[in-house]
């Protein structure tokens, strides 16, 4: 059965109650189930603002608990599951060279966010960062998601292939793209910050100097 053919399915079989079954779809992962959702929102089958909350909050509720239980319980987790360690290494390594871009755009990297969430806890990130950046990062995934099916749905199924990991690549490269406009902006105005301050500061320790010179 088609994707959009089981969500129709599912709301003939549950009605509203379909909104929890996309959370809990969310709460684990769900790329594919949301686009085709998104696409029977066009259809007029769902309000795409409740399944965008929905999405929303799955994601950032699904993310929290893998943090958690990476800062309570990784270390004995990790010890008892080896398998894992080559995944949350990765994840960890990618955190140490790219810090909060790297929370914000894990859910785009394909085979990493199963473990990003995990290890960022292993990793004893402050709690309420990782929370707010999650909270952001997860309505950005839930809105792409939701908003591509909505727009393109139709499309989407009548196409063959794993179109969501092309997606994936492509929601990445725009993030990278605008993260590094957004770095390089920031980077220009805080040299051009520090230049000013260094200027200020030449020009007191001048002043301080004649004055020095004068009272001599």
């Amino acid at each position: 059965m088609e994707p959009a053919a089981d969500i129709h399915a599912l709301i003939a079989q549950y009605g509203t109650l379909i909104y929890a079954i996309i959370f809990l779809w969310t709460f684990f992962e769900g790329e594919t189930f949301v686009l085709f959702a998104g696409a029977t929102a066009q259809q007029g089958a769902l309000n795409v603002w409740v399944l965008l909350l929905v999405a929303w909050l799955g994601s950032f509720s699904g993310d929290q608990m893998w943090f958690w239980i990476g800062r309570r319980y990784g270390s004995q987790m990790l010890e008892r599951r080896p398998k894992w360690r080559a995944g949350v290494d990765g994840a960890l390594e990618m955190l140490k060279r790219y810090d909060t871009w790297f929370i914000l755009s894990f859910r785009f990297i394909y085979g990493v966010r199963n473990f990003a969430s995990f290890a960022m806890g292993v990793a004893r990130i402050d709690p309420l960062r990782f929370a707010a950046l999650n909270f952001v990062a997860a309505f950005v995934w839930a809105a792409s998601f939701v908003g591509i099916g909505y727009l393109f749905g139709r499309a989407l199924e009548a196409m063959l292939g794993d179109v969501v990991h092309y997606f994936l690549y492509v929601m990445l490269g725009v993030f990278v793209g605008s993260s590094t406009i957004v770095y390089l902006v920031h980077r220009h105005s805080a040299r051009k910050a520090a230049a000013r301050a260094a200027a200020k500061a030449e020009a007191a320790a001048k002043a301080e100097a004649a004055a020095k010179a004068a009272a001599d």
